[in-house]
Order: C-alpha cells, then sequence, then structure tokens
C-alpha cells in the first residue's frame, strides 16, 4: 500500500500544505532582503540600544509585542503577577513535550504512550512543572493525561508522518542579535520544516505552531514575528507560517513576503518603544478590549471591557 493511500483526506490535505509544491512558484529573494530590514531596525531602535546595557541586552518575544500591541492594563498587571502553576499551563507543557516526541517516535505511536513519556519526562526532570505534577493525585493525574491524550490523537490524526526528508526541528529556539547585541529578537516555534541549504535567497523553510483553542490575530502575528527573526538569522525567509488548530484540524496558512517582514519591522520597533514608555511610566496603558476580557482578573473595574463583553452577547 502506498503511502498516501494510508493517510486519511484531513492527513492528505495537510501533506499538501507542508508539501513541496511547484517549485518554480516559489519566491526569490532579494539578497539585500536581511541587510536592509535589520538596518530598518536598528534605525528604529537606536535610540533606546543606545541606553541600553550591553551586559544586560533588551529582550523581544512575541510576549511583549503582544502585551504592548494588545490591552495594555493586563499585559502590565499579568507581567507584575508571580508566576501560578495551573492545570491548563502544566497540561500545554506536557502536550507540547507530547507533539515534540510524536514527530520523532519510530513507527506508529499510540496517544497515550507519547503521554506517558511525556509526563515521565517533565516529572522526573528539572522542569518547572516536575514539583506540580509529581503533587498531583491519581484522578488529577488521570484527569491530565485524559486531556492530553486527546489533543495528541486529534494532532495524530490530521497530520501525516514527517519523514526525515522533511528536516523537521521541534520547540526550535531561534533568537537575532541587533544593535551590537543591545537588542535581541527571541522566539521558539512548535516545529519547523525544511532548510534553505544550497538555496540561494530562495524561500523553502515552513513555521509552525500549534494551537488547542480558538482563532486570534496575535497567533498571525507571532508566526510573522518568528519569520522575521529566521530572515535576520539565516539570511533567506521561509516561504510559509502555518498556524495549525488541533481541534478544528484547520491550517491557517500566510506566505511570507517582504511586505510582510517589513510591516513586522514596524510592529517591532512600535512594540519595543511602547515597552520603554510603559516601564518608565511616561506613558499611561491603554486598555484593549477583546474576547481575552471575559478572563481578565481586571474586568470588575474595566469599564471598556465589560462594554465590550455586554455588546458580544
Amino acid at each position: 500500500m502506498a503511502v498516501d493511500d494510508a493517510l486519511n483526506p484531513t492527513q492528505r490535505a495537510t501533506l499538501g500544505v507542508l508539501g513541496a509544491g511547484d517549485a518554480a512558484a516559489r519566491v526569490d529573494f532579494d539578497p539585500g532582503l536581511a541587510g536592509a530590514l535589520r538596518d530598518r531596525l536598528e534605525t528604529g531602535l537606536a535610540d533606546i540600544a543606545a541606553e541600553a546595557d550591553p551586559a544586560m541586552p533588551l529582550t523581544v518575544t512575541k510576549y511583549l509585542l503582544n502585551g504592548v500591541h494588545g490591552c495594555q492594563a493586563r499585559y502590565l498587571h499579568d507581567r507584575n503577577r508571580p508566576f501560578e502553576l495551573t492545570v491548563p499551563v502544566v497540561r500545554g507543557s506536557i502536550a507540547h513535550k507530547a507533539l515534540e516526541l510524536a514527530v520523532h517516535w519510530p513507527g506508529t505511536p499510540l496517544p497515550l504512550d507519547l503521554v506517558d513519556e511525556a509526563i515521565a519526562r517533565v516529572r522526573d526532570g528539572d522542569h518547572w512543572a516536575a514539583d506540580f505534577l509529581t503533587a498531583m493525585d491519581a484522578a488529577e493525574h488521570a484527569e491530565l493525561r485524559g486531556a492530553v491524550a486527546e489533543l495528541v490523537n486529534k494532532f495524530l490524526e490530521s497530520w501525516p508522518p514527517l519523514v526525515p526528508a522533511m528536516r523537521p526541528a521541534t520547540e526550535a529556539r531561534m533568537w537575532a542579535e541587533v544593535c551590537g547585541g543591545r537588542i535581541v529578537l527571541k522566539g521558539q516555534a512548535d516545529l519547523t520544516l525544511g532548510q534553505p541549504i544550497g538555496s540561494g535567497t530562495r524561500a523553502r523553510k515552513i513555521i509552525v505552531d500549534y494551537k488547542t483553542g480558538g482563532r486570534s490575530p496575535e497567533h498571525r502575528a507571532d508566526l510573522r514575528f518568528y519569520a522575521l527573526v529566521e530572515t535576520l538569522r539565516l539570511g533567506v525567509p521561509p516561504r510559509l507560517v502555518v498556524t495549525a488548530y488541533l481541534n478544528s484540524a484547520l491550517l491557517e496558512t500566510e506566505t511570507i513576503t517582504e511586505g510582510v517582514l517589513t510591516a513586522t519591522v514596524a510592529r517591532v520597533v512600535d512594540g519595543v518603544a511602547g515597552e520603554i514608555a510603559l516601564g518608565r511610566g511616561t506613558q499611561q496603558p491603554v486598555r484593549r478590549p477583546s474576547g481575552a476580557c471575559r478572563w481578565c482578573a481586571l474586568l470588575d473595574d474595566c469599564e471598556p471591557g465589560r462594554s465590550f463583553l455586554d455588546a458580544d452577547r
């Protein structure tokens, strides 16, 4: 039986998105693009970088950018709170570890085997959730195991096996230094496929993020940021970014263009400037309501958030 015959329709559709497709249709970028993007970033960030301590560079992440460009009041509130371990947070961490194992596991893995191995690796290592898992009783452990197994099963149902030729890399860390190392852009993608080896300036790489909830504009912005970091790091942009929604088996894709990367540079510059202004108190935090207001600790005293939710009913 051919490999394609063993795939269900959704797996075949996913493979079609991830596959090579028409190589002639791929974009060849200007070899000077990465340098031009770096110049734009460094020009926009020059004043901030001049005040940064080289020994303690300013780190720019998707969390910072989403916070500054989203509800700044919530961002500052959450940033100043101590980190709190909760079941959803731990469940997400275990799920990502299990999906990492699923990509590299030989043969056809069973979801619960992947989950049990993921739990064991987190619990028995120096992971920040180790003590939390150890303290769980049998019922809590069973609930966690079942919830993560459901997510893993959805991944295996909707994704084809990723063969070595696709160069899959999981939990792929990436960073790029600008302004002489005074500012660092950092990210971590759930999955990357392909490499621009021997391809000159032709886009080949794919960056994927898994999501277990609903859609959000932040998800596309996150992947655009990763695409910018990869362009600065490798000199060649990725050809595609993909948000994989496991519950619905949908893939939201975007082809990376020079315009996308240029817009992302502007978002980074504005985000860093906003972060500095908020930190110094020279800018009052802006309240930007969204669906996330439902879970915000500030909702009781937030008129824009309450009005938004009332109108959304």
